[in-house]
């Protein structure tokens, strides 16, 4: 499998992308093409090409993150995301992943990819931490406007993702709502929860806020405006607890072995990491698009690689488009 990487896209390129496609490549036993100014790669790989399994792809151009995505794709045709995208298409890549412009990214998997017919709308699914595991959210960003039809092809592409991936069998698919009675909501939630009753997923109803963390459904369903609010007031909120629970060490100690504590501490920060996670696919569009939190470091690209690599093997891309294609279990 060989996955195209990005590596002049995040805050911490290219050296912190480079590190992570090493250690990917170690581990999960990848090629990454790593796309980009070959110098400055090649500066960083310092001659460590993980056993033969990273190359590079010169790519001279950067979409940086305050151009405008759609006009900087379109202008900068040799910039390191189009190239690692166009690779996906041309096949000689089985996915892309970026830690760079998401709006950049999405554009690009849209133009260059296109989407599943069937989708209307590609979709953000990112993994957030419940007491009982994990919820699939999307849309977390790329649409803020929908409509019912665009929520209910989210719900199936989530469904599929929990179950593909996740190894969930018969995922649990809630839509995010402000009260768990069929009537409650926006127009939006109204339409969308009639015409999510009549499709083969395993709908559950309507998910409130808190239960979402508490493990209410295994896939949340909403519009990228929610849904990006929830997904920056779930870092915020960790970032805090983290931030209270360290306030609380020094009273602790006397209680319990300082090792103890910052085992504890180890354990309840990693689950709240972003970088556990690793990216969001893009779901909807004619390939694997990962995307990565701008901020991401080694480890987070690691496990983006990672998410990128079982996408590919569970066969998700050819079972959306089983699904939707063919309207199996989708009932307009």
């Amino acid at each position: 499998m060989k996955i195209a990487l990005d590596a002049m896209g995040g805050d911490h390129a290219p050296m912190e992308i480079i590190r992570g496609a090493r250690d990917a490549a170690q581990e999960l036993g990848v090629h990454i093409l790593l796309v980009g100014d070959q110098e400055k790669i090649q500066k960083e790989l310092d001659g460590d090409e993980a056993g033969g399994l990273i190359s590079i792809v010169h790519a001279p151009e950067v979409v940086g993150m305050e151009e405008h995505p759609v006009s900087a794709i379109r202008k900068k045709k040799n910039s390191s995301i189009v190239v690692a995208t166009q690779l996906v298409k041309e096949g000689v890549a089985d996915a892309v992943v970026s830690a760079g412009s998401t709006g950049a990214q999405m554009a690009s998997s849209l133009f260059i990819l296109g989407r599943i017919s069937g989708v209307d709308r590609p979709a953000i699914s990112t993994l957030l931490p419940t007491a009982k595991g994990v919820v699939v959210l999307l849309d977390a960003g790329a649409n803020v406007d929908c409509r019912p039809k665009h929520l209910k092809q989210f719900a199936v592409m989530g469904s599929l993702y929990a179950e593909r991936v996740l190894g969930l069998p018969s995922p649990k698919v809630g839509l995010v709502n402000i009260g768990a009675e069929e009537t409650k909501g926006n127009e939006l939630t109204i339409a969308s929860y009639q015409m999510l009753q009549k499709t083969s997923i395993n709908f559950v109803g309507n998910v409130e806020g808190r239960d979402l963390f508490l493990g209410g459904s295994d896939v949340a369903v909403c519009d990228g405006f929610v849904g990006n609010v929830i997904l920056k007031s779930a870092e915020g909120l960790a970032m805090s607890i983290l931030g209270m629970f360290k306030q609380e060490l020094g009273r602790l100690e006397d209680i319990i072995g300082n090792e103890r504590i910052m085992h504890m501490l180890g354990s309840f920060k990693r689950r709240m990491d972003y970088a556990e996670y690793g990216g969001a696919p893009l779901l909807g569009v004619n390939g694997v698009s990962v995307i990565c939190h701008g901020s991401s470091r080694a480890r987070a690209i690691k496990n983006a690689l990672r998410v990128a690599k079982e996408t590919v093997e569970q066969g998700l891309v050819p079972a959306i488009k089983e699904s939707l294609e063919n309207d199996k279990g989708v009932e307009e």
